[in-house]
């Protein structure tokens, strides 16, 4: 690829990527800054249009009504649109003019020979700023939040009626906030130490309202520093670093189970903890189980870490009934809790899936739970917050195994008095989380 290209060129090649071809947002984005030679604040300027034009796809799709007079035959015409009006609309810093003269910019440049695609570009992104924006009747509540906030009409309606529609506005306000950067101290290391380095080397460190080892940053780029490089920290969401916390360690020997863990950041949070034994990482695919072999190097785990490729339905063709104290089912999910941090999953996700994972999910504890010995702890958790995926998995469980029940549990500055957490998106700008803590009926 070129080392050329600007901003907005990577930006727009993209939301082609995404939009048109289905590939995934991170993936495509990384790719194509890995290989350019933009600044930091160009690289920061493409990933903002990018993921902003994702996240607020539906919304802006709306604004095109009564502009599009033709079909938009070329590939990379609606993603232009898209990413220009996004601009237009919610970064002030950048000029209209600015905007225009890019999309014009762009249109010639990725627009076949003698393309007229830059004078539709021109006339559409004009008549819109004449326009301005236009959303649906707020009579119709769900139809004028979908729009507004740039959520399906099934996930407005959803979230409505389990958690009401005042509720479920600053659901959908929190969710399209920016994701916070958060990063977990490894337990291996002095807190505060870590945290006085952090704020040494200009990162902005603040302690986390959830997690005792969270530090959320003012911005991003520790990755590439040495205090990442060297073990001390890594990348995790503070809700997402719960879920280990929910477990009793001591110095007694631990065989712990990760049953679906690529990449691997609750599998080096456990063994961090593990005194004497070892943490074993499960994963259906064996090409992912390597960045949980790197994620442990990393960490200054891989001693006590050892990896399996294997399908976690089917675990008792593997390991002994009893053979570990402490199984973690960090299940596959819908990725509901993640929608801020992963815009995509709001326009791929179906009502259909959550009864879909449902079954995988309860396979999955099935197939696991006669693994755990008679006094240890089995913890299920989804970076979701349906109820079909949390309480209804619970709920099935226990009728399917009566010879377990919940267990309470306390976290560094929360508690669970049922045995079961649901941390939810607004509550703090986190990712929504759901946590259940499972032992043998004594």
């Amino acid at each position: 690829m070129s080392t050329s290209k600007s901003a907005r060129a990577i930006s727009l090649e993209t939301l082609i990527k995404v939009l048109q071809d289905k590939s995934y947002s991170n993936i495509s984005l990384n790719n194509s800054l890995n290989h350019s030679d933009l600044s930091q604040a160009d690289q920061n300027l493409a990933t903002k249009i990018v993921y902003g034009t994702i996240q607020y796809r539906l919304f802006l799709e709306y604004q095109l009504k009564g502009l599009v007079r033709t079909k938009l035959t070329e590939k990379y015409l609606k993603p232009l649109l898209l990413m220009s009006i996004y601009q237009i609309v919610f970064l002030d810093k950048v000029p209209n003019r600015a905007v225009l003269d890019e999309a014009n910019k762009l249109a010639k440049q990725f627009g076949k020979h003698h393309s007229s695609g830059y004078r539709v570009v021109n006339g559409i992104l004009r008549s819109f700023i004449r326009r301005g924006v236009i959303l649906p009747d707020a009579k119709d509540e769900i139809k004028y939040l979908s729009v507004k906030e740039s959520m399906p009409e099934w996930l407005v309606n959803y979230f409505a009626n389990h958690w009401g529609m005042g509720r479920t506005k600053k659901l959908l306000e929190s969710i399209n906030q920016p994701a916070k950067n958060s990063v977990r101290i490894s337990a291996l290391c002095d807190r505060d130490q870590v945290f006085n380095q952090l704020k040494t080397e200009s990162y902005e460190p603040e302690w986390s309202n959830l997690s005792v080892n969270d530090v959320i940053l003012g911005h991003g780029g520790v990755s590439q520093s040495d205090l990442f490089k060297r073990g001390k920290l890594t990348i995790q969401d503070e809700a997402a670093s719960l879920v280990v916390e929910s477990f009793d360690f001591d110095s007694k020997e631990e065989y712990i189970l990760d049953a679906c863990s690529a990449p691997g950041g609750k599998t080096v949070q456990m063994a961090e903890r593990v005194v004497a034994g070892d943490v074993t990482a499960l994963d259906i695919h064996e090409k992912k189980l390597h960045l949980v072999k790197e994620n442990a190097k990393r960490m200054n785990v891989a001693n006590k870490v050892k990896i399996k490729a294997c399908d976690a339905r089917k675990v008792q063709d593997v390991f002994k009934p009893g053979e570990f104290t402490k199984i973690l089912v960090d299940a596959p999910c819908s990725g509901l809790g993640l929608l801020r941090r992963k815009p995509e999953i709001r326009y791929t996700k179906t009502e259909r899936d959550l009864q879909n994972l449902q079954k995988i999910q309860l396979a999955i504890l099935d197939s696991v739970s006669p693994l755990l010995k008679e006094d240890g702890e089995l913890v299920y958790s989804t970076c979701s917050i349906s109820v079909e995926e949390d309480e209804a998995v619970v709920e099935k469980f226990l009728k399917l195994h009566p010879d377990f029940e919940l267990k309470p549990f306390k976290l560094s500055k929360l508690e669970s008095k049922t045995g079961m957490l649901k941390i939810m998106p607004d509550q703090d700008n986190n990712d929504g989380f759901f946590i259940a803590k499972f032992k043998m009926r004594g």
